[in-house]
C-alpha cells in the first residue's frame, strides 16, 4: 500500500511538470546572466558560491501541444532545450524564433553546429537584417552553408501560423540595434495570447501603447532589465537604455488589478533587486500585483 503510494505521488509530480500546450520560461536574467563574469558584488557573490542562486538567460518556449519552439537561443541554450524537453515530453522542436542580434539571444545558435548537436535544417524564424546579419557573419554563416539551420524570413506586424493551434506576430520595438532590427511577438496558442517584449528602450519612444496591448493580451512577459537608475554607478546608464521598473510600474498603475495581474517582468540585470524574492523591491512590484517571472513558470493556456 505505501509502495503504490508513493509510486503514485512521485507520477503525479511527473504529469505536474509535464506540460501539453502554453509557454514555458526558461530563463529571467540579461544577456550576461547572473552571475555575471567579474562580478565582485553582493548581487553575485551569492549566485557564484551556491549555483542554485544564480539565473538563466532571459528565454521562453512555447507549445501547441504536438511541437514546442523556442524563443532566443541564448547562451544557456543547451540546459533550456533540455529543460523544454522534459515539459513538453514526446513533442517535436519545431525551431527557433529570434528577437535580435545581442550576445543573450542568439549565440545558442552554436549549439546546432558540427562541434555540438549537428542539426539538420532546424528552422529559425528572423526577421530581414537578423536574417542577413546571420548569412553574412562568421561562424553563423557557416551553420546555414552546412543547413545545420534553415533560415525563414518574417516581415514586421504579419501574422504567421506555425500550426492549427499557434501563431506569431512579431513587430518592431526600438533599441539598440547596431547589428539588426529588434523583436517583441505577441503569440497566439489557441485562443490565449501571450506579448513578449524581453527588450526595448522606453515604453514612450515606442509609437505603439504598452498599456492597450497588455489589455489585448492573457499574459505579457516585459523588459525589465534595470529597477531603477541607480544599479550601474560609473556607466552612463544612457547607452544602455531600458524601461526602469520603476517607471513601468507608475505606468501600470492605470491598469486594472486583472491586468496588472497579467503582468511578468523579465530580462533582468545581475544588479537587479528583483531577482532576489526578499528584497524590499520585489515586495513593491508584488504589493502592485504584478508578477517577477522565474525559472521553470508555465503560463499554461488550457
Amino acid at each position: 500500500m505505501i509502495k503504490r503510494l508513493i509510486l503514485y505521488c512521485f507520477g503525479l509530480f511527473i504529469a505536474q511538470n509535464v506540460m501539453a500546450q502554453g509557454v514555458l520560461v526558461l530563463g529571467v536574467a540579461q544577456d550576461a546572466g547572473h552571475p555575471q563574469a567579474n562580478c565582485i558584488k553582493s548581487c553575485c557573490n551569492a549566485a557564484f558560491q551556491d549555483p542554485i542562486k544564480s539565473h538563466k538567460v532571459s528565454s521562453i518556449a512555447i507549445s501547441d501541444g504536438s511541437s514546442f519552439y523556442i524563443i532566443d537561443a541564448t547562451p544557456d541554450f543547451t540546459t533550456q532545450f533540455q529543460k523544454a524537453k522534459e515539459v513538453f515530453k514526446d513533442q517535436t522542436f519545431g525551431g527557433i524564433i529570434l528577437t535580435h542580434a545581442h550576445i543573450g539571444h542568439y549565440t545558442g545558435l552554436m549549439y546546432l553546429g558540427r562541434e555540438a548537436m549537428n542539426t539538420e535544417s532546424v528552422a529559425v524564424y528572423v526577421l530581414p537584417k537578423m536574417k542577413a546579419f546571420l548569412e553574412g557573419n562568421a561562424p553563423w554563416s557557416q551553420l546555414d552553408k552546412l543547413k545545420n539551420i534553415k533560415l525563414i524570413e518574417l516581415n514586421s506586424n504579419q501574422r504567421y501560423s506555425l500550426s492549427d493551434d499557434l501563431a506569431i506576430s512579431p513587430f518592431i520595438v526600438p533599441h539598440r540595434d547596431e547589428f539588426s532590427e529588434t523583436a517583441g511577438y505577441s503569440i497566439e496558442i489557441r485562443y490565449n495570447k501571450t506579448l513578449f517584449i524581453p527588450d526595448i528602450d522606453k515604453w514612450e519612444l515606442w509609437d505603439e501603447n504598452i498599456l492597450e496591448l497588455i489589455k489585448q493580451h492573457n499574459y505579457a512577459l516585459l523588459d525589465a532589465t534595470f529597477y531603477d537608475g541607480k544599479e550601474l554607478p560609473g556607466r552612463d546608464i544612457s547607452k544602455v537604455p531600458h524601461p526602469f521598473v520603476s517607471e513601468s510600474i507608475k505606468l501600470f498603475q492605470s491598469l486594472t488589478v486583472d491586468d496588472k495581474r497579467k503582468i511578468y517582468f523579465i530580462h533582468l540585470n545581475h544588479t537587479n533587486p528583483l531577482l532576489n524574492n526578499q528584497s524590499e523591491e520585489f515586495k513593491v512590484v508584488a504589493s502592485e500585483m504584478i508578477n517577477v517571472a522565474s525559472e521553470g513558470l508555465i503560463l499554461s493556456v488550457e
